[in-house]
């Protein structure tokens, strides 16, 4: 469980990376209450910096012990890196959200989009799954629709890029 605390010890998992970068931009921007930020990424990235609220951060490698004392991790760094080390940061009593497919169709874990099925979390969430980008833009807007009318089918086709 996230315990409530004045500050957080934040991870983000694939720092590097464009969705990575972005998750920095909005807790900085939204002025997410971070004590300590780390910075996870290949080895390739180690020796690099990134900037968040004013200060360079060293970039780490992520490994199996890089979330001992972290309260919440963002996991941004495709399927099979998640499915690595997520449980890794799950056994140092960390949380982790985790923006990959890896475990979106998995029963124990719950599949939450917050402006929809917050509730979904539960008191120990151990690892919480999003839902891809797509998804989440639409059921928040027919949510509002399937409570009133209870919609049973959706059909929808996406285009995105292939580098996304």
């Amino acid at each position: 469980m996230i315990e409530k605390k004045e500050k957080y010890n934040v991870a983000v998992a694939g720092a590097t990376g464009a969705v990575g970068r972005k998750m920095l931009e909005i807790l900085e921007e939204r002025k997410f209450s971070v004590n300590r930020l780390k910075l996870l990424a290949s080895a390739r990235s180690v020796g690099h910096s990134l900037e968040f609220m004013g200060e360079k951060i060293s970039i780490e490698e992520l490994r199996h012990d890089s979330f001992e004392g972290i309260d919440i991790a963002l996991f941004s760094a495709g399927a099979s890196v998640s499915r690595k080390f997520a449980p890794s940061a799950v056994k140092s009593n960390c949380v982790v959200i985790d923006n990959s497919s890896a475990y979106r169709m998995e029963s124990d874990i719950p599949l939450v989009v917050p402006e929809v099925n917050p509730n979904a979390i539960g008191k120990d969430p151990g690892i919480v799954a999003n839902t891809n980008c797509s998804t989440i833009q639409m059921v928040v807007a027919l949510t509002t629709i399937h409570d009133k009318f209870k919609i049973k089918r959706v059909v929808v086709s996406t285009y995105q890029s292939v580098s996304g």
